[in-house]
């Protein structure tokens, strides 16, 4: 098959989609024996598929059209006549806001979320039109859209009015070749070397996203904890700036210990291991999430895991994660102290994470997702379908 994968909605590899898309590719990289693949990459990433090069074509978008509206506009009007020409058999776009509505070859989806429709004030009002009146008018446009858990598969089926049938679930993988558990002891000196980390610290890894990420919630938490247990606890927050970003710097700049909560910014993928190795605990309390990648990546890595059960995460941690109440502060305070002052709590997590963790892999999601290529041009008349190592439909974990 000829296979195109649009990855110009990455924003720079620092988002859940993006790291989806890197991880993808990656996994994929074993079939380009096999099928021709073209990834359409904006110019400034095109450093970030290196590894990529020497087996798969990377197509230059230019840089011009990077911001969002003339993101969509590229997507609704280049896209399209680039398919043709390079005679794609099927094109993946990997954003429900990317969707095409021209039919150039077959068409598939990756819709990780509709958090708009979950998390009050997830966008601005152009974001939150588009996500809730353009979209679903895109979406049936797909010949197969791939849905990251049960719970996106749910929410399309409400907000979109899409038949399951029509609806592919496939989990997010694991790089188990980076997310291990190691040395705690070799982790935890290479983080106070590089972020002067030397007490131990709850850890959060998301983009500073205002709300639906829930930091104003932990910081007041933490504040709490602190205020009542005198605890050498640091809070460590990793991700880049993102919507509502400046509500979360002024929330620490206020904390009477704001010493001691630390915001790294975007963490180069290399260090993250050694992050989530070192860290006595992975808190998130995120309002919505349609699959949680970081937290499989720390209970992979042996940190024990505190978390919301909204969206995704209740179906993806299974039981292997302690679970706190997003909107409750007091709640997550009672977490904190709980699991802070119990060691053995936080190793019997540890222990159920890892086991959870194991049961998830890049290289299956891949399979499968080529099994939907494989469909998707086998109804579009284009190529007879091809069988993969994995089932399309995988097995909840």
């Amino acid at each position: 098959m000829r296979i195109g994968l649009s990855t110009s909605v990455m924003q720079r590899g620092r988002s859940g989609v993006g790291q989806y898309i890197l991880a993808l590719v990656r996994a994929l990289l074993s079939e380009a024996r096999r099928h021709d693949f073209t990834l359409f990459v904006l110019e400034e990433d095109l450093p970030l598929f290196a590894f990529a090069a020497a087996a798969m074509k990377l197509l230059p978008v230019a840089e011009r059209f990077r911001p969002p509206v003339k993101n969509v506009l590229w997507h609704q009007l280049h896209l399209p006549a680039l398919a043709r020409r390079l005679r794609l058999d099927v094109l993946h776009v990997p954003s429900y806001r990317r969707l095409l509505w021209a039919h150039p070859c077959a068409l598939v989806a990756t819709i990780h979320d509709l958090a708009p429709f979950r998390v009050r004030g997830k966008y601005d009002l152009p974001r939150m039109f588009y996500g809730r009146v353009v979209v679903p008018w895109l979406a049936r446009r797909q010949d197969e859209i791939i849905a990251v858990s049960e719970s996106t598969a749910s929410d399309l089926g409400e907000f979109f009015e899409l038949p399951r049938q029509r609806l592919r679930v496939i989990y997010n993988g694991l790089d188990h070749e980076r997310f291990w558990p190691g040395s705690r002891t070799g982790a935890k000196a290479a983080v106070a070397d590089k972020h002067a980390l030397h007490r131990p610290y709850f850890l959060y890894v998301a983009r500073l996203e205002h709300p639906a990420k829930n930091h104003a919630r932990l910081i007041a938490a933490f504040d709490r904890f602190k205020a009542d247990t005198g605890s050498p606890w640091q809070l460590v927050l990793a991700g880049s700036d993102w919507h509502g970003a400046e509500a979360v710097h002024r929330l620490i700049a206020q904390s009477v210990f704001a010493a001691d909560i630390h915001s790294l910014g975007f963490v180069p993928d290399a260090d993250i291991p050694s992050l989530y190795r070192a860290a006595d605990l992975f808190v998130c309390p995120s309002l919505f999430e349609g699959f949680g990648l970081p937290v499989v990546e720390a209970m992979a890595c042996g940190c024990p895991v505190l978390a919301s059960a909204r969206g995704a995460l209740a179906e993806v941690l299974g039981e292997a994660a302690a679970i706190l109440d997003p909107e409750n502060t007091a709640d997550i305070q009672r977490q904190l102290t709980r699991l802070a002052g119990d060691f053995r709590a936080r190793e019997d997590l540890r222990a159920k994470g890892l086991a959870r963790a194991a049961q998830f892999d890049w290289r299956r999601t891949a399979a499968s997702t080529l099994e939907v290529y494989a469909a998707a041009a086998f109804k579009n008349n284009q190529v007879q379908p091809v069988i993969a190592g994995a089932q399309a439909h995988p097995q909840q974990p």
